[in-house]
């Protein structure tokens, strides 16, 4: 039996009981995680969910999870990876999802929103993204990746918080959105572990176009971007990890706004959001996007549970990022800061759980989940 404690400076806080049940190896490690969740959120009432995460093995995996609650929030989602270490000559990666949630901010476009600009809505999001990898050998991977999305927007779900609708526009703002994106990625991975890395690097460059029907128009962008990863491990207990990204969107022509770059909240993806961990999710938006991530990962206790051994780790960590409209913008410049401290429990080979406290301008955040900002 786990207690369930999960808080972002967006979603509200959520507390219950989650009874859970591991499957490990002879040698440990967990192969299976089935887990069933009861909780109160403090905006959206009782939940019930369930999850299961299935380790095939170190090339294989699944996981099906979903929750309902008892205002507004569910979800359902499945995810299926082949090939993860690029032993064989293809990878294939496939997740199906279904999210309708009530807590999303928005605060206008640019860099320099105010607290005072904040409002709130209603998303509802269909998506399959499949992504097939050809492996020219197990450190070089060409990917392709077919997503394709409708997302719903509407109105705000917090009574609390102005509803977007009010301050940019019902006709700019709700609404039904169809996007098809294609992107290419060519990607050099050295890191020894994919899940928990302490030595090595992961390099993405990428280019992709994205067509959008609903909203105003027609609507239609170009991405361009790198993201880098490097692991350097300091000692027998100590990894400097490192991140960077920059994100544009080239001939961006009437697109709604969840379709723009953003930072904000705990995990940077690829071609995707970045972490500014002083902040919620979709802080700062805007076509292009930069953010730097840097963390001092230090073990400082080993534990056996559950017939496995768990690592805790003391992070302090360090953010900074920006979003800009014009691609000659110097991303180096007008940068938002956050620096904070961590403290993770990892077994391997699969698992890592995390409590995140970062600091920004606009006060302190704290997150809670699975798996490394990046």
């Amino acid at each position: 039996m786990i207690p369930d404690i999960e808080t972002d400076p967006d979603s509200g806080n959520t507390f219950g009981i989650m009874p859970t049940w591991l499957r490990s190896n002879e040698k440990g490690d967990i192969t299976r995680i089935v887990s069933t969740d009861f909780y109160r959120n403090s905006y959206f009432g009782a939940g019930f969910g369930g999850s299961i995460f299935d380790y095939l093995s170190l090339d294989s995996q699944w996981y099906v999870g979903g929750d309902i609650e008892q205002r507004v929030e569910r979800q359902l989602d499945t995810r299926y990876e082949s090939g993860r270490r690029r032993l064989d000559p293809w990878s294939f990666v496939a997740r199906i999802n279904y999210d309708r949630v009530g807590t999303p901010r928005f605060f206008g476009i640019g860099n320099n929103t105010t607290i005072e600009d904040e409002t709130n809505y209603t998303s509802e999001t269909e998506s399959v993204e499949l992504t097939p990898g050809w492996n020219i050998n197990p450190h070089w991977q060409i990917a392709y990746t077919l997503s394709f999305q409708n997302v719903d927007v509407f109105p705000g779900s917090l009574p609390h918080i102005t509803s977007i609708q009010e301050r940019f526009g019902a006709a700019y703002s709700l609404g039904s959105n169809h996007e098809l994106y294609n992107r290419m990625m060519v990607i050099y991975d050295t890191r020894n572990d994919l899940t928990v890395p302490t030595h090595g690097v992961q390099f993405s460059l990428y280019s992709g176009y994205a067509a959008l029907q609903g909203l105003v128009d027609d609507a239609q962008y170009q991405s361009a971007g790198f993201d880098g990863r490097v692991y350097v491990p300091a000692g027998s207990s100590l990894v400097v990890a490192l991140h960077s990204a920059v994100r544009y969107e080239l001939d961006a022509h009437h697109l709604p706004f969840w379709a723009y770059s953003t930072l904000g909240g705990e995990t940077s993806y690829v071609d995707g959001a970045g972490s500014l961990r002083g902040y919620g999710r979709g802080r700062f938006t805007d076509r292009n996007s930069f953010v730097f991530n840097l963390e001092l990962r230090r073990t400082i206790a080993r534990l056996s549970a559950a017939s496995t051994t768990i690592d805790v780790e003391l992070t302090p960590f360090m953010d900074a990022g920006r979003v800009f409209h014009r691609p000659s913008t110097d991303p180096l410049s007008h940068l938002h800061y956050v620096g904070g401290l961590g403290v993770r429990g990892v077994a391997r080979p699969f698992v890592v759980g995390y409590v995140d406290i970062g600091v920004g301008s606009e006060g302190v955040a704290v997150f809670t989940g699975i798996n490394y900002p990046f």
